[in-house]
């Protein structure tokens, strides 16, 4: 977004904002493109993915808005990002002037692709290009402007409605609408204003040139449920630089009803708002000065996420370096273009002779980030087409980060020219999701261009297989598990519960110390999945109790906890966390499972030190096969010795007798488990008349041990030859006559 100014403004812009420094950026994913400067991003969604139009700020030493032509890039998971290059150069249609092409938004209708920009002839003016694909060729099909010239006439937004209507807006220091007819380059009527009213814009700087509301610039139109929004870039109450603003209404041309601001003043001076929906989420994108080298007239496109309020008011809207979350993983084992990006530094990105858009200026030190790679269950072999017209140089391959696991290193050789393309292949090892990272090392000199890649292996399969979301063996690495509280977490071969590697767990100053990982865009809150972790210690006590832990923020931003599972773990042995039903808390936000202990730790003593092994998230109701739950160990009794004193004696009968009651009033009170195994004298599995038989007869010295079913023990007193045969009908009758059974 760009606006008119006199040289008195220009000079106090030059002085307080042109020499803002760009941040210090470090593996940030904010700004989405750093190969160019990108101003004035347009989002569209076509079919499944978004795209996004935007200028492009001249990279040089710029003292105005200087802007070369429009860019246009798309995503399907909002991390990666596709160059798809300059489309349209500023002056490619005959009438338009150099170095003006500023704002721009492309729709699509009946299968053509319309693309509205502003540039300069005699005067500000809106202009449209048709293309048959969303990246162009754009053809110049009037001639001529569409809407102008006239100084006003900036930054076009264009919606068609419901009932099929296409609308147009645009415009500084107001805001004009007209509508087009079916063929999108056609007006359809005249170009009207709004009314600038603060109550329909808000308040903004009491400037004699402007309207006095808080609208300023670049308007955009769009709708979400049931009502409309416009969009704006505002000069708000008292502030020197633009920020987001927005107005609503019922319908596409009001009558508009001040929202509020959206984000705060820009870091650039200028900013230019677009807001879209993208499967199931909504995203405001703007610029900012974010990139080394950037400023005033050298923005760059960023995009944050953030949910409609429920009285449909929109939010204030910080602006990050993070950027939203991936929405579904980036598939390694199809042809991926080069240029297809989540960060990248020291690469441009230029036409290729092959069609389409490659990467070059790589130098030694060089770098692309992918996020979210799912390699599913492993990537074996790895191929880059690439061309060098020197030597040529190495693509490492490293996970996680630049200076993560490198898993294999692909030489590319001289190929006699920039252009002249190659395949270079090398084996690699690689399984489960990671964010990849191309490092670029050789000589001085530019050592290669990058065109596409692929991987091969397993994984390719596993594609296919939605059952299980990640898979975390341990086979290379920590795979994204790092430390929760300051323990030590690494990469271990001394235990496994499969294959060679594990991770173990030190140095746990307290038992809520543990190892975990963050949930990503895969996992919905309210939603239900598997999950499966197994655990194993080998020092210290007998056995300690681990918990499978959910860590989230709620609607508040309260941290809470709940637990996935629980399990007293013996030493030694390698026992399964699991359940597999486990939901997702409804309205849970940044989401993080880790595995801890339960009270095995003090001020003086450390909490026990484990491993973990195979950790498995999988859809609701999958049975992950694992250790399972450990065989329960129970400490050895003596027969007979119910109370535990270490005698077989009359309190012992008594206690048993006690028992046998309680068990036959069905649900009474609960019995001690310890004391039943006790009971159990003639070790049948279950404590019954016969047992207490026993014990009356050893207590009384008619027998000198316990027999197995003893059913030839000596009869008591009265008993018939026929009782004999029926233990229980022996105990009955004889208690009556002993009086412990009435």
């Amino acid at each position: 977004m760009k606006r008119i100014i006199k040289a008195a403004a220009l000079a106090l812009i030059s002085a307080a904002t042109m020499c803002v420094a760009a941040p210090a950026v470090t593996n940030a994913e904010n700004p989405i493109v750093q190969t160019s400067f990108t101003p004035d991003p347009a989002p569209v969604v076509f079919g499944d993915e978004l795209w996004v139009y935007t200028g492009c700020d001249r990279d040089g030493q710029n003292s105005f808005y200087t802007m070369t032509g429009w860019q246009a890039f798309s995503t399907k998971d909002m991390k990666n990002w596709t160059d798809h290059g300059k489309f349209l150069n500023d002056n490619d249609f005959s009438w338009c002037s150099k170095d003006n092409a500023w704002a721009s938004q492309c729709i699509e209708r009946n299968g053509k692709y319309y693309f509205y920009f502003t540039t300069t002839t005699n005067g500000r003016a809106i202009g449209v290009g048709v293309a048959d694909k969303p990246e162009g060729p754009y053809k110049d099909v009037l001639g001529k402007p569409l809407c102008g010239p006239n100084w006003d006439y900036i930054d076009p937004t264009v919606m068609i409605d419901d009932d099929g209507q296409a609308w147009l807006m645009f415009g500084n220091p107001r805001c004009y609408y007209v509508k087009l007819k079916e063929d999108m380059i056609t007006l359809d009527g005249p170009i009207k204003s709004f009314d600038m009213t603060k109550d329909a814009f808000g308040v903004g700087k009491q400037d004699p040139q402007r309207t006095g509301t808080a609208y300023g610039e670049g308007p955009w139109i769009c709708k979400h449920d049931n009502l409309y929004y416009l969009v704006f870039a505002g000069f708000y109450q008292n502030q020197g630089g633009e920020s987001i603003c927005y107005s609503y209404g019922p319908s596409v041309t009001g009558p508009w009803k001040f929202g509020a601001q959206i984000t705060p003043e820009s870091n650039c001076f200028t900013t230019h708002g677009g807001i879209i929906d993208y499967k199931g989420h909504s995203y405001l994108f703007y610029h900012k000065n974010g990139l080394k080298g950037g400023g005033t007239f050298k923005r760059s496109a960023a995009v944050e996420e953030f949910t409609f309020n429920s009285d449909g008011t929109i939010p204030m809207v910080k602006p990050t370096n993070e950027g939203p979350a991936q929405l579904e993983p980036l598939n390694p084992f199809e042809r991926v273009e080069a240029e297809t990006i989540c960060w990248s530094e020291g690469v441009k990105s230029e036409n290729c002779s092959e069609g389409g858009i490659n990467i070059g200026s790589i130098k030694n030190g060089s770098y692309i980030k992918v996020a979210g790679v799912d390699f599913g269950q492993g990537a074996e072999k790895f191929t880059a087409c690439a061309a060098a017209n020197g030597s040529g140089g190495t693509i490492e391959l490293h996970l996680d980060k630049k200076d993560g696991p490198k898993i294999g290193e692909c030489a590319v050789t001289g190929t006699g020219g920039w252009q002249n393309w190659q395949e270079f292949s090398c084996d690699v090892s690689a399984e489960g999701e990671h964010d990849l990272y191309f490092v670029f090392t050789g000589g001085n000199d530019y050592l290669m261009n990058f065109d596409w890649w692929q991987f091969e292996g397993a994984g390719s399969a596993s594609q296919s297989d939605p059952t299980y979301i990640f898979k975390s063996t341990f086979e290379n690495g920590l795979d994204g598990w790092s430390d929760r509280g300051g323990a030590t977490v690494s990469a271990s071969t001394d235990e496994a519960y499969d294959g060679e590697g594990s991770v173990y767990v030190s140095d746990r100053s307290a038992s809520w110390k543990g190892v975990g990982k963050k949930l990503n865009y895969k996992f919905k809150a309210g939603e239900s999945y598997s999950f499966s972790a197994n655990v194993k210690y080998t020092e210290g006590a007998p056995s300690v109790k681990f918990h499978f832990t959910l860590q989230y923020d709620d609607a508040s931003g309260e941290t809470q906890y709940v637990k996935i599972d629980s399990m007293d773990v013996p030493k030694g042995e390698w026992a399964q966390l699991a359940n597999t039903s486990f939901k997702i808390p409804e309205g849970a936000k940044n989401p993080l499972i880790y595995v801890e202990t339960e009270g095995d730790s003090d001020d003086e003593t450390p909490a026990t030190n484990f491993y973990v092994d195979d950790i498995f998230a999988a859809i609701d109701g999958t049975e992950i096969e694992g250790a399972g739950k450990p065989a329960v160990v129970e400490e050895p009794v003596t027969p007979g010795d119910l109370n535990f004193d270490e005698k077989v004696d009359s309190f012992d009968v008594i206690l048993a007798r006690q028992t046998l009651i309680l068990n036959m009033n069905d649900g009474g009170q609960p019995i001690d488990k310890k004391v039943l195994r006790a009971a159990d004298v003639d070790e049948s599995g279950s404590f019954k008349v016969n047992d207490l038989i026993q014990l009356l007869n050893f207590t009384l010295g008619k027998t000198k041990s316990f027999g197995v079913n003893e059913t030839d023990a000596p009869a008591p007193t009265g008993a018939s030859a026929d009782s004999v045969q029926n233990p229980v009908f022996i105990g009955s009758n004889a208690f009556r006559k002993m009086g412990f059974i009435r």
